[in-house]
């Protein structure tokens, strides 16, 4: 599922065109001086490898600023960026068709998080633990869904080029002063928030207590990955999902919403929960009938499902320290930096977090529910062939919690189509 990655601003998708930086020319020798007259040569600057950059468009100025602050910084490289569709879906597979080819067209690949499997199965990006070994970087400073989402077979594959992740919004004009501090602290659980839900419906003008994602589509997995903390308690989290349904603190139609759905509800004022991504915050500033002064932040009991997107270096690359070099500067604290002071991007840098400069542009980023629901994002399945897992899983769950089918006889077909993978 792609997820918009414009987090806290409402800004409509547009293809730009990122700058390529230029080479100075090569002094001549005069040719009228012969070699024993001749003067010193001056040293010939050396040519700037090119690192090819294959990323989505951006509406803001984030990523042509990063890359031009990575070419500044550099003696040997210049970072072109190709500037691909922002349909996932035809990105996806242009990015396969290029290559399953064998081509070295681009050195640095942004993907979609739930991509990453699939091309690390297949053979198409290289592995990154020795580069981030050399580095001096460890797993434990990015983004822990992010990383997650991009380790197979006990290697590392990516870094953050941007996380999302699912949160929880609630308002705290309603909410006891008790039960928001137990919530942003995140020691609750879903039967916790189910009973809240159920408490506060109908308070404060709201029509219902707590929407969220649960149609069948790529959002009932993210949201079955956060009742199941990561799949770990699957019985125990698809019944908590069940009881939610069944509630009469959600609506009666809970099992058709989406993103939509949830912002819509929240940002009018009709209900006191919602589970939904960050940029619902800059739809209440926008559209909200409610204000960003009525609401908080808190992790979800669970961690929340990451989303966004991952840099990876293409296996066949030509020019690997070179892509490293770019990864590096843009994962790390200058590129994140600027990706979210001026695009508005959550950062995937966990240092970024305690900047000053960072948490004034976003401020969303103080909150410290929303802090917390940073440091534990979850990944989504890693899978191979992660659409034809996806699928099968949405499958069965939107069945049980429909009534068509027992939890035993889901449980089963989930942790069968887990092992497939």
């Amino acid at each position: 599922m792609k997820k918009f990655f414009a987090v806290l601003l409402s800004f409509t998708m547009v293809l730009t065109m990122a700058a390529c930086g230029t080479q100075a020319p090569a002094p001549q020798e005069s040719a009228s001086a012969s070699p024993s007259e001749s003067a010193p040569a001056t040293p010939v600057p050396a040519e700037r490898t090119v690192i090819k950059f294959a990323a989505q468009g951006d509406s803001t100025p984030a990523t042509k600023t990063a890359i031009d602050a990575f070419n500044a910084s550099q003696e040997k490289y210049t970072a072109e960026w190709v500037d691909m569709t922002n349909d996932s879906g035809a990105m996806r597979e242009q990015l396969i068709t290029s290559l399953k080819a064998g081509s070295s067209d681009y050195d640095v690949l942004s993907l979609d998080v739930v991509w990453a499997g699939e091309f690390a199965a297949a053979g198409y990006i290289e592995p990154i633990d020795s580069y981030m070994k050399d580095s001096k970087l460890s797993v434990s400073q990015f983004n822990a869904g992010s990383m997650a989402s991009g380790s197979k077979s006990a290697k590392q594959y990516v870094l953050p080029f941007f996380p999302d992740l699912g949160i929880l919004y609630f308002r705290k004009d309603i909410v006891s002063a008790e039960d928001a501090a137990k919530l942003e602290s995140g020691n609750y659980t879903y039967d916790d928030l189910i009973a809240m839900a159920e408490t506060y419906a109908g308070q404060g003008g709201t029509k219902t207590g707590f929407v969220y994602q649960s149609s069948l589509y790529e959002g009932l997995i993210c949201n079955a990955n956060e009742f199941t903390g990561n799949w770990r308690d699957l019985k125990g989290g698809l019944a908590a999902m069940k009881k939610a349904t069944d509630s009469k603190a959600t609506p009666e139609n809970i099992l058709n919403y989406t993103e939509g759905e949830t912002a819509n509800s929240f940002i009018k004022g009709d209900s006191v929960f919602a589970r939904n991504w960050p940029y619902q915050w800059g739809a209440i500033k926008s559209e909200g009938t409610i204000k960003t002064e009525q609401v908080s932040i808190a992790p979800l009991p669970g961690g929340g499902s990451v989303g966004g997107w991952l840099l990876a270096m293409n296996k066949n690359s030509a020019n690997k320290e070179g892509a490293w070099e770019l990864m590096k500067f843009i994962a790390t604290m200058d590129g994140q930096k600027i990706m979210s002071t001026k695009g508005g991007y959550l950062p995937g840098w966990n240092a970024a977090l305690e900047d000053a400069e960072v948490l004034a542009s976003n401020e969303m980023l103080s909150l410290p529910g929303f802090q917390k629901a940073l440091a534990t994002t979850i990944a989504r399945p890693i899978s191979a062939e992660y659409a034809k897992l996806s699928d099968t899983l949405q499958q069965n769950i939107h069945k049980y919690l429909s009534g068509s089918q027992d939890l035993d006889t889901t449980a089963a077909a989930i942790e069968q189509a887990m092992k497939e993978q």
